[in-house]
């Protein structure tokens, strides 16, 4: 039963892990671009500080905590299962290291985004699509257990 607990409090937490690094990824790609386009008038709305804050805020009292759960959640599971040394644990861990450093790389980025003077790198722009492969990836080592 103890296996069952393990296994729905992971699935809650990277399930707010990778919200909220969606939601990151959306924020910096959005504040990122070029501000606007000449003669295209520029859009009322919400600050650009005002977003940054709340997602900052967002990542700091749920994404990152989510990620730290779902590590420590993820190896009590793979403890339970008897799982380490299978193969496709050992690949899905290689994914879930790449998304806890890009998961690094948003947090900085946002930080970079709040303060005036300094530019987020380009790269940051492309971490949505690297968030979406590598979910599908772990998605289906989890759930196929190919290797």
């Amino acid at each position: 039963m103890i296996y069952l607990w393990l296994k729905a409090f992971h699935i809650v937490a990277v399930t707010v892990w990778i919200g909220g690094m969606f939601v990151a990824a959306i924020a910096v790609a959005a504040l990122s671009a070029p501000k606007s386009l000449p003669g295209v008038p520029e859009p009322v709305g919400i600050a650009q500080p005002d977003i940054i804050g709340a997602v900052r805020r967002l990542d700091r009292w749920a994404t990152s905590p989510a990620m730290l759960l779902a590590w420590l959640f993820g190896l009590a599971v793979a403890t339970e299962g008897g799982w380490f040394g299978a193969r496709w644990l050992m690949m899905k861990l290689v994914f879930v290291v790449a998304l806890s450093g890009l998961h690094g790389m948003l947090s900085g980025t946002l930080r970079k985004l709040a303060r005036p003077d300094e530019q987020p790198s380009p790269a940051s722009g492309h971490a949505l699509p690297a968030i979406v492969g590598a979910v599908v990836v772990i998605v289906l080592l989890v759930v196929l257990k190919p290797l």
